[in-house]
């Protein structure tokens, strides 16, 4: 068979499609026939094996770069920082800046976090177990994640409710429609900056142990982060950090109201917490596809992908192929599974996975522990099923334990 008909014949999707749909038969229909699809915005890889290959490919390079471009941006606020963060710098660059923001980010300071994580989660069910319902974004995945963000970074709860609006506001930019939206966007990252330059003078004056602190002290051989680069680092925190978080604690209730035996198992054991984590973001991840860009012309498996060609891999179709996981099913005290990957993965693997991993595992268990028969009572509204989704309103009902 040519490698024309081979093209010819792959299986399209139409991503920027409202009703496009992940979880769909049309979805798993297309992964049984081909390991490739083609969509509006180049390829899309849709199995396990190619996914976990092609995420480190030599001749693939972070894709998100000319996301403004393509959709219309060529200038601004917004446009100036996305060409400078960490997300989309390669090469001797990016080493430079992640080596320098890992210590920041270490397994030991997100387990130090781990008691103020609970404790926040916590607060926030008790605010509304009592009611036997509750709208789970604005209650409980938004200030969770927003202010598990100013535990990390050591900033006054009362900044929480701005940063959320900002960070909600940048998050316009991920959208197809980022034009039409662009000047709200570039104000919120003004915004956004002021709000870190004030935060650098202040931590400069008072160091603490927070994030913030470690990076505007951390020098590594006199080699350090310049003063923008120290900026633009905070500002994608403050909106990377809180945007997936909140998403991703929607999908993983939404996950287990569809898998309510294994919620059961998380309140009744909470060291599967890691687990019941896992797998939410195995099933049902925020981020449904890893974006890379062909740097060169080449050859995989028989399809020949040309320089400047646009690869989404697709993490939540490589989460659920049986051929990674003969019983994809959700399964908290499955003895082992494929790693998944929903924080990326080569180079550009998420830089705040530990935090991340952190704060959401000890949300779940204090969210077993006191909430069961939970159901989704209508009214939900949720971001396209494209790049990063999520729930934008999520009422709930449950029953509280005692």
């Amino acid at each position: 068979m040519s490698h024309t008909q081979v093209i010819d014949d792959l299986p399209y999707f139409d991503i920027a499609d409202p009703k496009f749909a992940m979880q769909s038969e049309a979805v798993r229909d297309a992964r049984e026939r081909s390991w490739i699809a083609k969509t509006n915005y180049g390829y899309a890889v849709l199995r396990y094996a190619e996914v976990a290959e092609l995420l480190k490919h030599p001749k693939l390079s972070q894709g998100s770069a000319r996301w403004p471009e393509l959709n219309g941006v060529h200038s601004g606020l917004f446009y100036e920082w996305w060409s400078k963060n960490l997300l989309v710098l390669e090469g001797d660059e990016h080493h430079r800046i992640r080596r320098l923001l890992n210590p920041a980010f270490s397994p030991s300071m997100a387990r130090r976090l781990e008691p103020q994580f609970t404790t926040l989660a916590e607060e926030l069910v008790t605010s509304f177990k009592d009611r036997g319902e509750c709208e789970f974004v604005a209650d409980f995945a938004e200030p969770f994640a927003t202010r598990a963000l100013c535990i990390m970074m050591g900033l006054d709860h009362k900044h929480w409710q701005f940063i959320a609006s900002r960070a909600n506001t940048v998050g316009y930019a991920l959208s197809v429609s980022i034009k039409d939206d662009i000047e709200q966007i570039d104000e919120a990252v003004h915004e956004l900056y002021d709000f870190v330059e004030q935060l650098i003078e202040e931590r400069k004056a008072n160091p603490g142990e927070d994030v913030v602190s470690r990076l505007v002290q951390f020098s590594d051989d006199g080699d350090k982060l310049s003063g923008e680069e120290l900026r633009n680092a905070l500002v994608l925190m403050l909106f990377g950090g809180m945007d997936t978080t909140r998403n991703q604690l929607g999908l993983a209730l939404q996950t287990y109201i569809h898998n309510a035996a294994e919620w059961e198992k998380l309140a009744a054991d909470e060291s599967l917490a890691s687990a019941a984590l896992e797998e939410a973001l195995r099933v049902n991840p925020t981020t449904r596809w890893v974006t890379r860009e062909a740097i060169d012309d080449f050859e995989y498996e028989g399809v020949r992908i040309a320089k400047g060609t646009t690869v989404h891999l697709f993490t939540a179709t490589s989460g659920t192929d049986p051929v990674a996981y003969p019983d994809p099913e959700v399964d908290i005290t499955a003895e082992e599974r494929k790693p998944h990957f929903t924080f990326g993965g080569g180079v550009h693997h998420c830089l705040g996975h530990y935090i991340a991993r952190a704060d959401m595992s000890q949300a779940l268990p204090v969210l077993a522990r006191n909430l069961t028969n939970i159901r989704s009572t209508g009214g939900d509204e949720w971001l396209p099923d494209s790049g990063n989704t999520g729930p934008v309103r999520f009422p709930i009902s449950f029953t509280a334990r005692a």
